[in-house]
């Protein structure tokens, strides 16, 4: 196994899609040898990554598409990463999304994934910062993460980026207190998409408006105007994306919270590997003959006997 899944590795980092998509899905379903593939990750500061988030109907696989379009004339190679939510069937990605891109499947500068959410709370692949390191691993210029833009999923993407585009639509317009509370907080640019309907104009004023008091003195939100269908501002979306990776490169507290968070929920799975399932059942079968059986007190006692001395 050893050797196979070094050859993988070696065959990933050489820029083989075969060899990603099959890492990909044994890190994701940590398949045998996904341990071995994340140990040896090269450090990677260096290959940015994109966060597109909003919500659901904001066109942000059609400004994905229009991105791809534009960054390959500038000789770019570029993952995507594409969080779709959960077949409540199979828990399987449901693709309907991804057909949009279906032009870039077969180029070889672009790679396309599809992840599940798979109920993960924020909306995001539970998986999905092991992934994307994999994928840094290979030799891209940048990976886009397109999530599914309910929940918590702007805040997680927010960690997990380098860069967070949030795309909105002029119907958007109702919900800006909802923007001021959350999203304002996470975006790094603002995207108006659909920007040939009506009242976009309206809502594009009033975005600007809400960055312009946010920033106070420090620097604002830039808010970019987009008709993704046509590729109308796309250019210049790009060119905001280009300017905000130039300028700042310190590891933001986001990213730090996020890493602290996945790093505690390594530790405590790498902990319960140690905990029974068998013995525990076993144990609470008895404890639950006695009268005066507590289900928290036998827990707190249960977690002595497994780590001793510890919390």
């Amino acid at each position: 196994m050893h050797s196979n899944i070094k050859q993988l590795h070696d065959d990933l980092k050489a820029g083989s899609f075969r060899a990603l998509a099959r890492g990909v899905t044994i890190v994701e379903n940590e398949l045998e040898g996904y341990e071995y593939l994340l140990e040896h990750l090269r450090k990677n500061n260096h290959t940015p990554v994109i966060g597109i988030t909003g919500p659901p109907g904001a066109g942000k696989s059609t400004l994905v598409n229009a991105l791809l379009s534009h960054w390959l004339t500038e000789n770019k190679k570029i993952a995507v990463i594409a969080v779709d939510p959960s077949s409540p069937f199979n828990y399987g990605a449901l693709l309907g999304d991804r057909i949009r891109m279906s032009e870039f499947y077969t180029n070889p500068n672009i790679y396309i994934r599809s992840l599940a959410s798979r109920g993960a709370l924020g909306g995001l692949s539970s998986k999905i910062i092991e992934i994307t390191d994999l994928v840094k691993d290979a030799p891209f210029d940048m990976v886009i993460v397109e999530t599914v833009g309910v929940g918590q999923s702007e805040v997680e993407i927010a960690g997990l980026a380098d860069c967070t585009v949030v795309v909105l639509v002029p119907e958007a317009g109702d919900e800006v207190q909802a923007i001021k509370a959350g999203i304002m907080e996470v975006a790094d640019i603002f995207v108006v998409n659909k920007a040939d309907r009506e009242n976009a104009d309206a809502f594009y004023n009033n975005l600007r408006i809400m960055a312009h008091e946010k920033a106070g003195y420090g620097i604002e939100t830039p808010v970019v105007k987009t008709v993704a269908s046509d590729k109308t501002g796309v250019a210049a979306l790009a060119g905001k994306i280009d300017e905000y990776l130039a300028n700042h490169h310190q590891l933001p507290e986001k990213r730090l919270q996020l890493l602290t968070e996945k790093c505690w929920q390594i530790i405590q799975s790498q902990r319960m590997k140690s905990v029974s399932h068998t013995r525990l059942k076993s144990e609470l079968a008895e404890a639950l003959l006695q009268d005066d059986f507590n289900l928290y007190t036998f827990t707190k006692a249960f977690t002595g006997k497994v780590f001793p001395g510890g919390n």
